[in-house]
């Protein structure tokens, strides 16, 4: 396959840096990197890494929002030469957006409805537009019967908070303008990520920070709230291959084969350890889904299974710790 430009926004972020990353050590294709640098931007995650000697040229930099409509004459018109445009770029954190919506708006709804629209008027060689989703926007299965196996890719869209509102929205917009202009795409909906650089807002990282410093690590409600785990490298790795080898116009589950309570993380380590590890239930979270649970079975089809997610993410865990 010829050499191609791939447009990534959001690449400064905690997964799409590691995307970048994939893209660079393993292609020999270019990025085009597009980040508006909000708190949950870091360039560290792409300097920590980068070789001047074999990679110099391989990246150009971009500080833009991806919902600035003139966002391609702004970085000089290179939508036109891209091949793949993989749009991680969103707001997030679901406590966040709790608090205040807005931005969740502006960013995961009218800055896709932005780059598709970019893309429609000025992306003649795209061969895909790669939509970067989550498991959240299936909801919480708990609230179902008969949902063990977990969702699949036709399940009902069934958002909690205006974070997966948002990214469900922004799906159905890809679709949409799949149907209506014949552009191909991509969605992808992956389970919860771990790896380095993560933001201390999230989970696992506040658990080594607590740890670290001998402090409780705050636990919502029961502890029970239940989710699966990969790990950011792998899920970059996942999303490069599909969208290479995928068929246009699909969307696919990324997901591990179990899920784990946030009290058994806590007890698994604890094991590992050898020691006890202190912890404190506080106020849930509003709307709090207890659990997620996708199907992956059309992804089994595409890539090979991978059975020790658990065992990598503890060994993270570990890790992380005696840093």
């Amino acid at each position: 396959m010829s050499k191609s430009n791939i447009i990534v926004t959001g690449g400064y972020g905690f997964i799409g840096s590691r995307f970048v990353k994939y893209v660079i050590e393993n292609t020999d294709n270019d990025v085009i990197l597009i980040d508006k640098k909000t708190y949950a931007a870091d360039t560290n995650r792409i300097s920590s890494w980068f070789d001047p000697e074999k990679h110099e040229g391989r990246i150009q930099h971009f500080v833009e929002d991806i919902a600035d409509p003139d966002l391609n004459e702004k970085i000089g018109g290179l939508f036109g030469s891209a091949s793949h445009v993989v749009n991680f770029a969103a707001e997030t954190h679901v406590d966040n957006s709790i608090s205040d919506g807005s931005p969740f708006m502006k960013t995961n709804v009218q800055g896709v409805f932005n780059l598709l629209e970019i893309c429609r008027k000025h992306s003649p060689k795209l061969r895909r537009f790669v939509q970067i989703g989550t498991d959240e926007v299936y909801g919480d299965m708990d609230d179902l019967r008969g949902t063990e196996s977990g969702a699949d890719e036709s399940f009902n869209l069934r958002a909690s908070s205006y974070y997966s509102a948002s990214k469900a929205s922004a799906d159905l917009l890809v679709q949409a303008w799949g149907r209506t202009y014949k552009l191909p795409y991509l969605i992808t909906r992956c389970c919860n990520n771990y790896g380095p650089g993560q933001d201390e807002e999230k989970l696992l990282p506040k658990m080594v920070k607590c740890i670290k410093e001998d402090k409780a690590i705050p636990v919502y409600g029961d502890g029970s709230q239940t989710r699966e785990w990969i790990s950011s490298d792998e899920h970059a790795e996942t999303v490069y291959k599909l969208m290479m080898t995928a068929p246009r116009d699909e969307v696919f589950n990324i997901g591990s084969p179990q899920a784990y309570t946030n009290i058994s993380i806590i007890r698994s380590l604890e094991q590992r350890l050898g020691k006890a590890i202190k912890f404190e239930y506080v106020t849930d979270r509003l709307g709090h889904d207890k659990r997620y649970t996708i199907d992956c079975t059309k992804l089994r089809q595409f890539l090979p299974v991978v059975d020790s997610y658990y065992q990598d993410l503890l060994e993270f865990l570990e890790s992380e710790l005696s840093n």
